[in-house]
């Protein structure tokens, strides 16, 4: 009588828990997880590879230009003053571009047409991918505040003739375009720069009437 089990409940207790687990587990259910461990296994290898297939797939090109909002107003006839890198000439060139009443809208318009020219892929003066026009300021008596992005002075080119070309091209675009116009500022991205890209002095304000002489100086002999 001292106590002890009956010699089947000692045995019984002395086997794992895994075993009377699995003594417990009906056959059926125990196949059901099975197929069920299967299928998440299936899953897990099958997201895995659609992990590693679009990881590898070529991302498709786009175009960083930046995307201007279409302009209201009736077209009129310009002068585009475009940089040629190959004769390192400035050239007039006549454009139908539609125009906003606002004087500075309007300034504003025209820079970005001469941006599109260069943003081309057959352009004559390359400026980097991204490159923009933030906005013009018109500050009376004559002045003009022209505020490119950070793209375009961050991936301009690095030369003396070529951001000498770039400044002239932008100054003598809005000053034959725009009336009253005595001198102009360049900031990027609402500050002051010391140069472009290294030479154009950016530190101060250009006076217009000494960068159209440049200008003339610069367009190719008839």
């Amino acid at each position: 009588m001292g106590g002890q089990p009956p010699p089947a409940v000692r045995s019984s207790a002395a086997r794992p828990l895994s075993y009377k687990v699995r003594i417990m587990i009906p056959r059926h259910l125990a196949i059901a997880m099975a197929v069920l461990l299967v299928a998440v296994l299936g899953l897990s290898l099958y997201a895995w590879h659609m992990r590693s297939t679009a990881a590898s797939a070529p991302v498709a090109s786009s175009d960083t230009r930046p995307l201007a909002p279409p302009v209201a107003g009736p077209t009129e006839r310009v002068t585009l003053f475009v940089a040629h890198d190959e004769d390192g000439s400035l050239r007039a060139e006549s454009a139908q571009i539609p125009l906003p009443s606002g004087r500075q809208q309007r300034a504003e318009e025209l820079l970005r047409s001469l941006l599109s020219l260069y943003l081309d892929k057959s352009t004559p003066h390359a400026l980097g991918s991204g490159a923009d026009i933030r906005s013009v300021f018109l500050i009376d008596p004559g002045v003009a505040v022209i505020d490119l992005n950070a793209a375009f002075a961050d991936t301009h080119r690095s030369g003396v003739l070529v951001e000498e070309l770039t400044v002239a091209s932008l100054i003598h675009t809005i000053s034959a375009n725009t009336p009253g116009i005595l001198r102009v500022k360049i900031l990027v991205d609402g500050k002051e720069r010391d140069t472009l890209a290294g030479h154009a002095d950016l530190s101060s304000f250009y006076d217009v009437t000494a960068v159209n002489q440049l200008a003339t100086q610069l367009q190719p002999a008839p």
